[in-house]
């Protein structure tokens, strides 16, 4: 079935509505403890308007259980923790959790957490705010680890565009087709 202008309509305003997202840098994350409920507000109402799923406190006690990420002290969660479990959020539907730690620690090997964070989310804003021409960016990096950024961020992108457009032209099954 041929796709109608509406469902093209659709799709354009999901897409002007990502460029229109903005993810918090390492300076805008909360510079004082939270509590598991705190966290997964914050996480929630960061990662919601890009569709990613909620994440619940079940998840992030599987996360500390796996050590994907450092446990809360005295039930508290610091920046370090609320920028991994971001980046786990966004990840994880494409990433095991080993998989996402692994590379967490292989890039922030050579710099700074703080600093890796921010170049990751800069590129992923940057891939939000130029969706419709992306190219082989990650093709062309010098850097190991620039690349694997980048290959992560496209990704996410492609994931969030997979599941947008399958919302849009998905239609009913009839008995037949099931």
């Amino acid at each position: 079935m041929p796709t109608t202008d509406e469902e093209y309509a659709q799709y354009d305003r999901w897409e002007q509505k990502l460029k229109t997202v903005e993810l918090p840098l390492w300076a805008d994350l909360p510079k004082f403890e939270l509590y598991m409920d705190q966290l997964t507000a914050l996480v929630n109402e960061i990662l919601g308007p890009i569709g990613v799923d909620p994440i619940t406190p079940a998840m992030i006690n599987n996360y500390v259980k796996r050590k994907a990420i450092m446990a809360p002290v005295k039930k508290k969660y610091q920046t370090m923790q609320i920028a991994d479990v971001i980046l786990i959020n966004l990840l994880k539907p494409a990433f095991s959790l080993e998989t996402i730690r692994h590379a967490i620690d292989q890039v922030t090997a050579t710099i700074y957490p703080q600093q890796a964070y921010d170049t990751f989310i800069k590129r992923l804003m940057f891939s939000f705010k130029n969706i419709n021409n992306r190219n082989s960016q990650a093709l062309e990096e010098k850097n190991l680890n620039d690349k694997l950024m980048q290959v992560a961020v496209n990704v996410i992108i492609d994931r969030l565009q997979s599941e947008a457009l399958l919302k849009i032209v998905a239609k009913p099954l009839t008995k037949i087709d099931k």
